[in-house]
């Protein structure tokens, strides 16, 4: 079986730090593993749903793994509820700062305001009715291209992250649109929080209190795994093992 995964940091952070795709620790690759298959990685840090589906439509590796693809794995939609103090397109803009000192002070500047101003900011990253509207796509696209085939998600994670002030109040509405929009879209979800919330809030994980380790991802992987097993047999939409 053959997996494409959409994906943030979650997928390729481990507990101390980013790692190349096909690491075995990752759970996309221990949740393939157990599947008797391999996964497909598109993510990127900070990646939304919005990013997913830029990525889903824009991307040519993405478009060469489809044909073969099983199931498509949404593992975006975390980093939509976050406290976001700024727009997204400033907060991304500040890379593109030149010269270069004055990019370093900016940043820098940002980093030490942002779990202050997380506390108080009434924005996220992706308001939920943009996040289920930039998933659906997701879902549309490929089923338009590939009738029958089967998708799994996620509802948000959880953090204790210092960089956002340990605040996290936008999750709750995130989640409850997932759900809603899931039920009615044939995309069984992966309680996220019940999966690793205690290995998050008990900080077994990576120190910036966001990441998982390795216990995280193996629980997540082995978990997925079954979710996509219950839900993709005799649903097979290509001809790999």
């Amino acid at each position: 079986m053959r997996l494409l995964v959409l994906g943030d940091s979650l997928t390729f952070h481990g507990p101390d730090g980013p790692l190349p795709a096909d690491d075995p620790r990752l759970w996309p690759n221990v949740a393939a593993a157990r599947l008797g298959g391999r996964a497909e990685l598109a993510a990127g840090i900070g990646w939304t749903a919005r990013d997913a589906w830029w990525s889903l439509t824009g991307d040519p590796r993405v478009w060469s793994w489809l044909p073969g693809v099983d199931v498509l794995v949404l593992a975006v939609g975390h980093m939509d509820t976050l406290p976001s103090p700024l727009p997204t397109y400033l907060r991304q803009g500040v890379r593109h700062l030149r010269p270069d000192a004055v990019r370093r002070w900016v940043r820098k500047a940002y980093q030490a305001a942002q779990p202050v101003m997380s506390r108080w900011t009434p924005w996220v990253a992706l308001p939920p009715s943009s996040t289920v509207r930039y998933l659906d796509s997701c879902v549309r696209a490929v089923r338009a291209l590939k009738p029958g085939m089967r998708v799994v998600g996620m509802t948000p994670s959880v953090h204790c992250a210092p960089s956002y002030g340990f605040v996290h109040t936008g999750r709750p509405a995130g989640e409850r649109a997932v759900r809603a929009w899931a039920s009615g879209a044939d995309v069984p979800l992966l309680d996220l929080p019940a999966v690793v919330g205690d290995h998050v809030r008990s900080r077994r994980g990576n120190p910036d209190g966001m990441h998982w380790g390795w216990e995280g991802h193996e629980l997540v992987g082995t978990r997925m795994a079954d979710l996509i097993g219950s839900v993709a047999v005799g649903h097979s939409t290509s001809s790999e093992p």
